[in-house]
């Protein structure tokens, strides 16, 4: 008897299926939660719903800016500049709310609201650890109400006496030209910006700061671009007997050197040997920071620094108020070149006497380069002229420079010009100063006028000067507004030009700049 024993069955491996189901539920809408991984028993909407991480941070706040400089309070006492919608405004906005620093800042921006509505609204959206590895992020708006508020540095500049530090700045000369040029480099470089008041004195301008590291940062510069020499001052206004803390105001007394450009110099004679043994009678071509000289029969250039000047100082011998017209008779070439000087002998007769004699003076001179035939230049007529100058007198009686003293000294050409109602091209900015008692009359205004006029030829005929400044396009569509609504007219803007425009100089295009801020300047052409 046998018996048939079945063949082995594999049977299939058991897998463990996880558990997916719920284990408890939630304790506040009875959803099916797992509870393994459930925070406090709740299911995410109700977390959502009972948890506000906002708990605490307004919703409401207020900002403060001044309507005068539009610089905004930063608490405590701090004013800050910050443009609309910039990030400065939006972090001086997270800066006001109250328990903002204890939650995780995820994102920021402005909601646009009306300019005039004086609101400004922010969206922000923040995250939180509501419990053990739940984090929640919420997001919600915020809404300021902006009021106005004077700062103290305008409260200020609105009140009489409240400066601390005054820059009195002074040159003893009868025109105003090189305070023009000193206040278009103060324009160019911004010099003047933590001014509260500018006034204009006689010989001078005052500039009134409200601090006194402000002050010495203008006084830096006034040294750094000019010829000065500096002395300073401070005046006791209260004094605390018990802290012993004391209040001065302090004062820097800037001197400009008395001598200008295209002025006649007599250096005294030991000077002008130490300095490259030049001629003691020269010309001043340029003022920089130190005093530039030309000896016009030779061509031969110095400088006078500062202290050097300061340590003997002396005065101009005539200044360009007593420049005399020539009429160029005959010129020749003779000299080498320097720069844009060409040394040159010319026959010139006074304009004068013209029609009148026949007196011609033969000189050299330092314009060969631009003196035609039939030219009109300017100069110094020293024959029969009586100078009160001491270093003169010393030449006069010196054995060795008495007989090199020319007739005349020839300084720069001039341009045969002509008013037309039509202005410059280009334009210049002026500083708002405050005239206090000097209100100029009427002789003084057109001196005024005359020495602004000057200016502007110099500034033409001189390409190194023009470098030096800002010259920007005229406008001529505000032009002809300020006509039609009234506004006066400068005389001075008027162009003075030839019938020949190809001879008088003229300034390019491309070196114009574009319209300015008219906000703290005025415009001049």
């Amino acid at each position: 008897m046998s018996m048939d024993i079945d063949a082995p069955v594999a049977l299939p491996p058991r897998t463990l299926i996880p558990q997916t189901a719920a284990t408890i539920v939630c304790c506040n809408c009875g959803a099916g939660i797992d509870g393994t991984t459930a925070a406090g028993a709740l299911c995410n909407d109700c977390i959502k719903l009972t948890i506000d991480i906002s708990e605490g941070i307004p919703r409401e706040s207020v900002l403060q800016i001044c309507r005068d400089c539009e610089r905004w309070l930063q608490p405590p006492d701090h004013w800050v500049t910050a443009a609309p919608e910039s990030r400065e405004l939006l972090a001086l906005c997270l800066r006001k709310l109250t328990r903002l620093s204890k939650v995780r800042i995820i994102d920021a921006s402005f909601i646009w609201t009306e300019p005039h509505s004086r609101r400004i609204k922010v969206k922000i959206t923040i995250q939180q650890e509501a419990f053990e590895g739940t984090i929640l992020q919420q997001t919600f708006d915020v809404e300021y109400v902006v009021n106005y508020k004077q700062c103290p540095d305008c409260a200020k500049s609105f009140t009489a006496n409240t400066w601390r530090a005054v820059v009195q700045v002074r040159q003893k000369v009868p025109h105003k030209r090189t305070f023009l040029y000193l206040e278009q480099l103060i324009l160019k470089h911004s010099a003047h910006k933590d001014t509260i008041n500018i006034k204009e004195v006689k010989d001078g301008l005052d500039f009134f700061y409200a601090q006194r590291n402000h002050a010495e940062k203008f006084v830096d510069f006034l040294m750094s671009v000019a010829p000065v020499r500096k002395k300073t001052s401070q005046e006791l206004i209260s004094m605390d007997i018990h802290t012993s803390s004391k209040s001065y105001k302090f004062s820097f007394s800037i001197e400009l050197i008395p001598i200008c450009k295209d002025d006649l110099v007599a250096l005294p004679i030991k000077l002008a040997k130490s300095i490259g043994n030049i001629a003691p009678l020269t010309l001043c071509y340029r003022v920089g920071t130190s005093v530039n000289l030309l000896d016009p029969q030779t061509l031969q250039t110095a400088d006078v620094s500062t202290p050097s000047y300061w340590r003997s100082p002396f005065p101009s011998l005539a200044d360009a108020q007593e420049l005399v017209e020539f009429i160029v008779m005959d010129i020749e070439p003779v000299g080498p070149q320097r720069g844009r000087f060409l040394l040159a002998e010319a026959t010139v007769a006074r304009a004068s006497d013209l029609g009148l004699n026949d007196t011609t003076y033969f000189t050299r001179t330092h314009l060969g380069g631009v003196l035609h035939v039939g030219d009109i230049v300017m100069g110094y007529h020293l024959t029969g002229t009586n100078f009160n100058n001491p270093n003169f007198e010393t030449l006069e009686q010196s054995n060795s420079y008495a007989s090199k003293i020319p007739d005349i000294i020839l300084v720069k050409k001039s341009y045969a010009r002509k008013k037309k109602n039509k202005s410059r091209n280009w334009r210049l900015k002026r500083m708002n100063k405050d005239e206090g008692e000097l209100i100029p009359k009427k002789q003084d205004q057109e001196r005024i006028e005359r020495d602004f006029e000057m200016f502007l030829r110099d500034v033409e005929e001189d390409q190194d000067l023009r470098s030096t400044v800002a010259l920007y396009k005229a406008q001529q569509q505000k032009k002809q507004r300020d006509r039609m609504e009234g506004a006066e007219t400068v005389s001075v803007t008027e162009t003075e030009e030839t019938g020949d425009d190809g001879e008088l100089p003229k300034i390019d295009m491309e070196e114009l700049l574009d319209n300015f801020d008219e906000l703290n300047v005025e415009d001049e052409e």
